[in-house]
């Protein structure tokens, strides 16, 4: 009996099968000061570092350039409140809105207080209470991703993370309100759809949207973070890819050289897809059934057989 040849390995099938598109080989930047001279990524990790990159305009930046009398809403009427996860009511082009979103904080005082933008449970909890409110007062909800996952502490999972998370994902599905979420810089893993299920997702052009970070998958798949290079190509990460999957429908294209180096104009580009959604869904282009559609034709790919001649 011939012995079957052997299989190659994870890391050799995520660099031969999952090559990062339209991509060259280059030496990969490693740090903010080696992006500084780019206009714009040319690898996968790459796109992590400028969605990473600590000038990015987060998500208050978007809401005090944008919006109008901006209502902070605290509490998630369980005894809870979370910094990391913002939520409020505004108003933009004259049309009230609900506001939900992560903060990852500027100074490292912010940072540490925000969590790094991870949200906990009573976060998540919060944010279904906006998404609640939202459709009782007939508002649309705009939601900002920025957050490199949900809170993975013992004590997050002690207060129901997966549950909290579970929670919002099932009430999105169903909410009878327009809703639209934008990733502006890190979309990581179950912390993302906790306040991703829309009617239209939007994509800043270098942002990034995982399933988990790559430093994170490397550790799964080849029990050695250093490989998150290759792991990020894997991943499939960028606007480019996920709008050809139908994960995204938009994307917002960032200046030359990124949103961290021209955040208005990245910002107001943002401004005007939201104004886009709103006169959209004024028209009565969303519905509860539509969004669902949306969401089963997630992982639904064709496959082809060629046959041999005989």
């Amino acid at each position: 009996m011939a012995s079957a040849e052997p299989l190659p390995d994870a890391l050799e099938l995520a660099t031969v099968r999952f090559p990062f598109r339209n991509s060259q080989p280059v030496t990969p930047a490693t740090s903010e000061q080696d992006l500084s001279s780019l206009d714009r990524p040319r690898t996968a990790w790459e796109y992590v570092l400028w969605a990473r990159h600590g000038r990015r305009p987060r998500m208050l930046d978007y809401v005090m350039r944008l919006f109008d009398d901006f209502l902070e809403v605290h509490g998630d009427r369980q005894g809870g409140d979370d910094s990391a996860m913002v939520t409020g009511f505004a108003r933009i082009a004259g049309r009230s809105v609900a506001i939900v979103g992560q903060q990852k904080g500027v100074t490292t005082e912010e940072k540490v207080r925000r969590n790094f933008g991870m949200a906990s449970p009573e976060g998540y909890r919060k944010a279904l209470r906006i998404f609640r409110l939202a459709e009782r007062f007939g508002l649309p909800v705009i939601s900002f991703v920025d957050t490199p996952a949900a809170y993975p502490g013992a004590e997050a999972e002690t207060n129901g993370q997966g549950p909290a998370i579970a929670a919002n994902l099932l009430e999105m599905a169903r909410l009878n309100t327009p809703i639209f979420a934008v990733v502006i810089g890190e979309g990581g893993s179950g912390g993302a759809l906790g306040i991703a299920v829309a009617d239209r997702v939007a994509m800043l052009e270098y942002a990034v949207y995982m399933i988990c970070p790559p430093e994170r998958c490397a550790e799964i798949l080849w029990r050695d973070a250093e490989q998150k290079e290759p792991a990020a190509n894997a991943l499939r990460i960028s606007a480019a890819d996920l709008r050809q999957f139908g994960v995204v429908d938009v994307i917002i294209p960032e200046p030359p050289g990124g949103a961290h180096r021209f955040p208005d104009e990245a910002i107001d580009a943002t401004g005007r897809e939201i104004i886009r959604f709103l006169e959209d869904a004024e028209n009565g282009s969303f519905s509860v059934e539509l969004r669902r559609k949306r969401l089963r034709e997630f992982g639904r790919f064709a496959l082809t057989v060629q046959r041999g001649r005989k």
